[in-house]
Order: C-alpha cells, then structure tokens, then sequence
C-alpha cells in the first residue's frame, strides 16, 4: 500500500521519506528527518521505532509499553518543522505536532534537543515552549490533517 503524503508534511510519499527510516533501511541524515521520522512513527503507532531513536542515556529508561501509554488517546494530526539548529554532534528542532484527544485540538510547540551518537542522530530530550496546549481551529481554516480540505468539511464536521 502506498501512501500518498508523508505524514510529517513533508510534501513526499511515505515511501520516499520516512518508511526507510522507520523500517531500519537507511539513517536520518540529521535531527529534522530522524524528528519527521519520529512524528511518523507516532502516528502509526511504531513505539518500538520511536524507543530505537532515543538516545542511549534516555532509552534504557523507557520501555515500549510506557510510550504507548503515553500516546494511547492521541491522533496525530499534523507536524509543522519551525527551525533546525547542528552544531557538530548535537542539534536543535523546534517543531509545533497538533493532534487531537477525544474532542480536543491541542498543539505541543517543542524544542528538542538530539546527539550524534553512534553514528547516527538521536533524540535526547525537549523543551516545552509557550503556545503549547489546547489548540481551536478556524473553521474556515486548512484541516490539521492535511487532507487539503477546510476544517468545517473534515475534522470538524
């Protein structure tokens, strides 16, 4: 099955973009792709994927089901990629992730921190910034699910 855009909004197939990546088949060349792959992840539900992305220090304190269960009521909707900071082996993505939870629109505005480690990019830790939390959206507005209809017609309906 393919599927037509990526759902880290990259403007690419999930083929082209993030599926290597989750499937193991290829790295992520820096801290956004492997932060796009994670968002992907998340939305089909790969904890194991997301577990993997952590960085060593991190990851031997998680566990699948703890993710999981952390993400058990959440649709993610859509990721919008706001700056992407390297600075030799570590880097930055701000990034704002809406999803909705029962009938909430919520947006998480973060600013994650990733190392290189290994030989690849992982993700350590993220920063909650302000702009965080319930989200309204406009009804006349772009649905936050990226179907290219409006709000009014999707979601929303």
């Amino acid at each position: 099955m393919t599927i037509k855009n990526c759902f880290c909004g990259s403007g690419l197939t999930f083929e082209q973009c993030c599926q290597g990546l989750i499937n193991g088949e290829v790295a992520a060349k820096n801290a956004e792709a492997l932060m796009r792959s994670r968002f992907s992840a998340y939305v089909i539900k790969n904890y194991q994927y997301i577990l993997l992305t952590y960085a060593s220090t991190q990851r031997a304190q998680l566990t699948v089901s703890e993710l999981a269960n952390s993400s058990l009521d959440t649709h993610w909707l859509s990721l919008q990629v706001l700056a992407h900071h390297v600075q030799k082996s570590t880097a930055q993505v701000e990034f704002k992730a809406f999803y909705q939870v029962d009938n909430g629109y919520f947006v998480m505005h973060e600013l994650s921190d990733f190392v290189f480690e290994a030989g690849k990019w992982l993700y350590t830790s993220g920063v909650i910034q302000n702009g965080s939390g319930k989200f309204f959206p406009e009804r006349n507005s772009q649905c936050l699910c990226a179907s290219g209809k409006k709000f009014k017609k999707c979601c929303g309906a």
